[in-house]
Parts: C-alpha cells; sequence; structure tokens
C-alpha cells in the first residue's frame, strides 16, 4: 500500500469498499460482531499484524506467565511495525479481555495504526478515550487468560469469521472494519475515491428530490450527465 492509497482509504466508507470487493468475488471481507470502540469519529487504516489466541488451558495459563517477555500477547505489543493494526484472533469470544488499557496505551505510543478483536477488551472506557482507533466486540473486565492462550504473531488467522492475512489492509469507520487483500488495495482505492464522487452527486440529486430510477445505478444518460458535471468541475 502506498501513501496515496492510504490517504484515500481514510476518506472511503467501508460501505463503499464493500461493494467493491464483492464486485471482485470477495463476499466476505467485513469483520462481524465487532464496533468501535472510540468516543471521536477516528478512522483507521493500516497493514494487518495478527495475534491468534486458542483456548486457555489452567496449567498453562497462571498469572506469572506475563513475565516472560515472549509471551505472544507482550510479543505482540513491542513487535508490530509502526503503522499496522494488530488484529487478534478470539474465536469470537468476549467472555474476557484480549487486551486492557496499558496494552492499548503502549500501542499507541509505538505507533501503532489501530486494534481490532473480535474478542474484549478491559478498561474500555480509557480505551475510548484513545486517539489511537480501536474496534472490539465489546467490553470485559476478566484477563484474557481465564479464556485466551496465545500462540502465534503475524499468520493467518480468523477474526470476526473474516480470514486475515499479515499485510492484508485494514479499513475502519463507523460501520465497522473491511478486510481489503494487499495486492488489490492500491486499485481497490482508487476505484473508491471515483465511487465517492458519484455517490456525492447522486446523493445532491437525491437532495433536490430526484427519483432513483435511472439515477442509481445510472442509465446512459444519466452516466452522460455525471461526465459532464465532472468536466464542469
Amino acid at each position: 500500500m502506498n501513501q496515496k492509497t492510504h490517504n484515500i482509504l481514510l476518506t472511503v466508507g467501508t460501505a463503499t469498499l464493500c461493494t467493491l470487493l464483492f464486485k471482485r468475488g470477495l463476499r466476505n471481507c467485513f469483520i462481524q460482531g465487532v464496533s468501535r470502540l472510540n468516543n471521536d469519529n477516528v478512522r483507521m487504516v493500516g497493514p494487518a499484524y495478527t495475534l491468534r489466541y486458542i483456548p486457555a488451558r489452567e496449567d498453562l495459563d497462571g498469572i506469572e506467565v506475563f513475565k516472560d517477555p515472549e509471551h505472544p500477547q507482550r510479543a505482540a505489543v513491542e513487535k508490530i511495525p509502526e503503522g499496522h493494526v494488530l488484529v487478534m484472533d478470539c474465536r469470537g469470544d468476549a467472555s474476557a479481555a484480549s487486551a486492557g488499557s496499558i496494552l492499548a496505551t503502549r500501542l499507541q505510543v509505538r505507533g501503532c495504526a489501530g486494534v481490532v478483536t473480535d474478542g474484549g477488551l478491559r478498561d474500555s472506557n480509557d480505551i475510548a478515550a484513545l486517539s489511537m482507533p480501536v474496534y472490539c466486540a465489546g467490553a470485559s473486565a476478566p484477563t484474557n487468560l481465564t479464556k485466551h492462550h496465545g500462540v502465534d504473531l503475524n499468520v493467518a488467522i480468523g477474526c470476526g469469521s473474516v480470514a486475515v492475512y499479515p499485510d492484508d489492509i485494514m479499513v475502519g469507520d463507523g460501520d465497522g472494519v473491511v478486510v481489503i487483500p494487499g495486492e488489490i488495495a492500491d486499485e481497490v482505492a482508487e476505484e473508491a475515491q471515483a465511487m465517492d464522487v458519484f455517490e456525492g452527486w447522486v446523493t445532491e440529486q437525491v437532495e433536490q428530490g430526484r427519483s432513483i430510477i435511472g439515477l442509481y445505478p445510472p442509465n446512459e444518460s444519466t452516466q452522460a450527465e455525471f461526465e459532464q458535471w465532472k468536466k464542469s468541475r
């Protein structure tokens, strides 16, 4: 993903992106069951850096495991490259936290572009106040060790019933999070920008009382009208 693509994706909606991915035959790219935790209208764009959890087991997941600097959860926070999004596979189980405010704050300080988890997050009010975009399945106070055992970093995972591969592009807005395969991100962004211009024009027409029939989607005369409008701009 180049800088131009990054800048475009910060402005286009996940709804637009889902439609463009659908046109390419990609139907399952929207993370299910998560929502934006932040209070402000923040946007998220960045390559995925993944953390995979499996179910915890009592003899392996005592509180002392956090003393290990290579514990996958701790290691993820310290190893994620700047500008990447930490994406956590919690198997859709939000009954325990996948992280808390201290780790989230550390991620923000390190330049992380966002956090996405299909599990829970603790200290949710504090995390919501961060400027870093955060998406989760809900607030959950219990430590991750009660339900989640970290096993892998930066491997293919499932998050919210969607396959996420390292360096896929994660885009988040008020609707949620969409996953764009990294190799098509540039072309999808360029098409999304053009689609946003068209839909902005369509919205103006609808606000003026125009019917959507022949307008959205456009027939030939409407398309010609739009092209003429673009030239006048």
